[in-house]
């Protein structure tokens, strides 16, 4: 018999929080693979645990390397335990390539849910949460960033990003620059901690706040773009979302049919204002930005 792969969420601040089956499964896994084995040391002494299994380390520089030596021993009949330094595995952390491995080799895959910095954060966020989206962390690069964000510029669900906080005055201000300076946003620090602070308001002013510096854990909150019928939709910001999606890497053509279908206009009502936006820059007109 083949053994279980077992995915273990833990505290994101609070160790109060860590739910109950967390402690029996660190007591008699196998094999427990942790992404800092000296946070998992410190976990186990504030529960009170002693663990009998294998530890060993799983992060992202071993993670490829060390995945097919897991699969085997879950081969072989092993339970495996894997937890990361805070929240679920696999999220934005250490666990998809186990996961997927074990699911190849048709291995049994179950989970300790627990604490998630996502969705603790919608909640406090006070935006819409009936339907978000999880982009993770941004590229570091400043072009790469913004490129990212230009592709879920229109995006109507709320949107949720992790970031560094030595980088979240950057990631605000280029936010506001593409997400406009009053879109709605909150900047969740530190959740579950002691000194955990939720800041609310528009992007501009959040950009502004965090020049000063911030430090903690970081978990950002952003509404979702306006729904924009058609009827309200003039001919500049068609071509904005056309070039939206161009500065992201699609083509012309494929930007047009992609807007056109968004909006519900036809495809040559795309086309003639990103043509005639194209004369208006060729005669030193306005570009429609």
């Amino acid at each position: 018999m083949t053994g279980t792969l077992v995915l273990a969420g833990t505290p994101i601040g609070d160790v109060a929080d860590a739910p109950p089956r967390l402690a029996a499964e660190l007591e008699t896994a196998d094999i427990i693979a942790a992404e800092d084995t000296r946070r998992l040391r410190r976990l186990t002494q504030a529960l009170g645990v002693h663990t009998r299994g294998r530890v060993v380390s799983y992060f992202e520089g071993n993670e490829s390397a060390r995945t097919p030596e897991l699969v085997e021993a879950l081969a072989g009949g092993s339970r495996v335990l894997l937890v990361t330094d805070a929240g679920m595995p696999s999220v934005s952390d250490p666990g998809y390539r186990l996961v997927a491995a074990a699911v190849e080799r048709d291995i049994r895959v179950t989970a300790v849910p627990g604490p998630s910095a996502v969705l603790t954060a919608l909640a406090l966020s006070g935006l819409p949460v009936d339907r978000f989206c999880f982009e993770g962390f941004l590229p570091r690069k400043a072009g790469e960033r913004l490129g990212r964000l230009r592709e879920v510029a229109d995006e109507r669900r709320t949107l949720v990003y992790f970031e560094a906080p030595h980088r979240l005055d950057d990631t605000l201000a280029a936010m506001a620059e593409v997400f406009g300076e009053d879109r709605r946003a909150a900047v969740c620090r530190e959740l579950t901690k002691t000194y955990e602070e939720v800041r609310r308001g528009g992007l501009g002013a959040l950009a502004r706040w965090a020049a000063d510096g911030v430090r903690g854990e970081i978990t950002i909150v952003v509404e979702g773009a306006a729904d924009t019928g058609p009827g309200e939709l003039d001919a500049e910001e068609l071509v904005r979302r056309v070039r939206v999606r161009e500065e992201a890497g699609e083509r012309r053509k494929e930007a047009i049919a992609a807007v056109a279908a968004e909006t519900g206009l036809p495809k040559r009502e795309v086309f003639d204002a990103v043509v005639a936006a194209k004369n208006a820059e060729r005669a030193g007109g306005p570009t429609g930005r």
